[in-house]
């Protein structure tokens, strides 16, 4: 398949999915798009479009994009090859950190050595088990659930019956949560943008700007909007109107477990050092200092 069916670009994207910096033992890593498109260089669009061919046409990894997961389904059949038991306990280890087991037997399926596919199973059996208790135990909660308790369990976290009548009353266009969310990021996009090219960015940058949108779905801000006005406010400030100065002052902020505007405002001043002080301080002279009883003589060294 990789020799006949693939495409120079399938073949080096197929190559990152397996040697990334987020690969694990077991073939089953959390990764995101957007990580994804930064490494390879990739817009989104392209990423996605990678990522369906992988998944429905060549069917050889499979990903949760709410746990953020991927799995690849051939990596049992090339990688395990010797076994033993520091193998064995950092394969143990990584198994109890995915999150979609679903993905464990999906990788488990094509691993050839047994005592490594034995010890998968044995993760999706334990699985089974947990989802038949909670499902035993919703069914005894549910004998217990009032006609008022049910219709709040049926709406959507963060939302209730009467403010999405509202909602709809305010713009009939729209029939669920997911188009209200939709309209609410789309004027986040618009001043985003706006704010782009009216700042010298580049207007006609467009991979530019999609993977600056990014951040406003993935990312750990409460406020992304404003912390990504905040970053390209900074970036010009300093005039340096690229993507990569703009994202590099958003990881940073990451790194930092900066939230919002507020507290990355709070962290700057007490960064921000005291320019005047240092400066009075530690004073430089504008030139070579003179003896205080040098007298320059212009003749000196000249015949009569």
């Amino acid at each position: 398949m990789v020799m006949e069916e693939m495409t120079p670009e399938d073949k080096y994207f197929y190559l990152y999915l397996q040697t990334n910096p987020n690969t694990t033992q077991i073939g089953i890593y959390p990764i995101t798009k957007k990580q994804m498109a930064f490494d390879l260089g990739y817009s989104i669009e392209t990423v996605h479009a990678l990522m369906d061919r992988f998944i429905q046409h060549y069917k050889l990894i499979r990903y949760n994009p709410e746990t953020r997961e991927l799995a690849i389904k051939n990596w049992g059949k090339d990688h395990f090859h010797k076994g033993g038991r520091p193998v064995m306990d950092c394969i143990s280890a990584e198994l109890k950190e995915v999150e979609d087991r679903s993905l464990i037997q999906y990788v488990a399926e094509a691993i050839r050595k047994q005592d490594v596919r034995d010890l998968y199973e044995a993760y999706c059996k334990n699985e089974e088990m947990m989802v038949i208790e909670e499902v035993n135990q919703q069914e005894d909660n549910n004998l217990y659930i009032t006609e008022e308790n049910e219709m709040e369990q049926t709406c959507p976290s963060g939302f209730t019956l009467h403010s999405q009548k509202d909602q709809l009353a305010m713009d009939p266009t729209i029939e669920n949560e997911t188009p209200l969310l939709a309209h609410s990021i789309s004027e986040d996009v618009k001043e985003i943008i706006a704010f782009w090219d009216e700042n010298g960015f580049g207007v006609t940058n467009i991979n530019g700007k999609q993977q600056l949108l990014c951040w406003l779905d993935d990312s750990s801000f409460s406020q992304p909007k404003a912390v990504i006005l905040k970053a390209m406010q900074i970036a010009c400030a300093n005039n340096k109107r690229r993507l990569t100065y703009v994202v590099g002052i958003l990881k940073n902020w990451e790194n930092e477990s900066l939230k919002t505007v507020e507290e990355i405002e709070q962290y700057c001043e007490n960064q921000k050092p005291d320019y005047k002080t240092r400066l009075s301080a530690d004073a430089i002279p504008a030139g070579r200092a003179i003896p205080s009883k040098f007298v320059l003589d212009l003749t000196a060294g000249e015949e009569s």
